[in-house]
């Protein structure tokens, strides 16, 4: 088992970027929609390029495992802070475990800032290299 190690490392890293590219992809596809969400969350709408680009940006970082310590970094600490804005509804059960999958993808996500990237991975071969 453990032989497998970085094959499920990689599909890890694949499997949380599924998660984001998408995401990234539909809030350039409904933009003002997004934006007037993220408005009557308390959050400015400026923002949401940021957010376009963190989801994206960091999604495909984790795939190919480009400075994939700090990537999973970031999108924990984006999970947290926006489950907490957008999903903590203590009456809304459905809104709650929301919150709970934003909270649990962070704690994979720190899993690969202890970890990094593994063997299959962009970080991988430019440590060969040093």
């Amino acid at each position: 088992m453990e032989k497998l190690g970085p094959f499920f490392n990689l599909i890890g890293r694949i499997l949380v970027a599924a998660l984001f590219l998408p995401a990234g992809v539909s809030k350039l596809a409904n933009y003002s929609g997004m934006q007037q969400y993220m408005e009557s969350g308390g959050v400015p709408g400026i923002l949401l390029p940021l957010v376009i680009l963190l989801e994206i940006g960091g999604g495909l970082a984790l795939i190919v495992g480009w400075q994939t310590r700090i990537a999973a970094f970031l999108l924990a600490g984006f999970c947290v802070v926006s489950g907490i804005l957008f999903h903590f509804q203590p009456e809304d059960q459905i809104q709650m475990i929301l919150l709970m999958k934003n909270i649990a993808v962070a704690g994979g996500l720190l899993v690969l800032v202890g970890v990094g990237a593994g063997t299959f991975s962009l970080d991988q071969r430019r440590m060969s290299r040093d």
